[in-house]
């Protein structure tokens, strides 16, 4: 995949992780619960080497034991915790002049998230940047099973060819998404997910969102 020979026009945003800087509050809100469970704590550089979609899945990895405790409810539990906590995060430094970089060039951008839809919207906007986006692509609830149908549907909403849209997402699951749904993908390790763990896929990983401006806007 070489991108410079590429013509993106149409660029797909992640957002937890990629966009907004939140891998360090899912941590300490995580362990608050696993304390509460007498289960062990874990590290930025453990989560980063566990987490994963759907999340069920990394709930089970933790010790949590849905016997005693339905995921809906400790899923649930997570996301009410980390809600109330939100506004303590940013975005990434340079993603106000990434974004702003590219719209300047005439890129189309869009939002495709495993967030809840009408939250993910909240905090485009309380952060300032919703107005670059075309169009936000969000969860119908908070359980973040995975992405692949809401970006299928992203992909028939836009309604232009493949060739054109580049994803950039930052865990093993955006990259498994790019590929179900047919398009080229960068993956950048400032998020959810160690460097090691995205490796192995045909998609480039970079090391951050201003090497990106390097390579779309030359």
């Amino acid at each position: 995949m070489n991108l410079h020979e590429r013509s993106y026009s149409h660029i797909i945003w992640d957002w937890n992780g990629t966009l907004l800087n939140d891998a360090w509050l899912c941590v300490d809100v995580m362990n608050g619960m696993l304390r509460e469970r007498h289960l062990p704590e874990r590290t930025m550089e453990q989560y980063r080497d566990i987490f994963d979609f759907p999340v069920k899945d990394y709930y089970a990895q933790l010790g949590f034991d849905f016997n005693q405790e339905p995921f809906e409810i400790v899923g649930m539990d997570f996301v009410i915790r980390y809600n109330e906590r939100q506004k303590e995060t940013s975005l990434h430094a340079e993603v106000p002049k990434v974004l702003q970089s590219l719209s300047d060039r005439g890129f189309r951008q869009y939002i495709l998230s495993a967030r809840e839809q009408s939250e993910l919207i909240t905090e485009t906007r309380e952060l300032g940047v919703f107005g670059f986006f075309d169009r936000i692509f969000g969860l119908d609830d908070h359980y973040a099973h995975g992405k692949t149908d809401v970006g299928h549907k992203l992909i028939k909403t836009i309604g232009v060819p493949r060739e054109v849209l580049l994803f950039i997402g930052d865990t093993r699951h955006d990259a498994e998404v790019a590929k179900e749904i047919g398009i080229d993908c960068i993956l950048i390790p400032n998020g959810h997910h160690s460097p090691e763990r995205l490796g192995g896929f045909s998609f480039p990983v970079i090391p951050s969102l201003t090497e990106l401006i390097h390579i779309l806007c030359g």
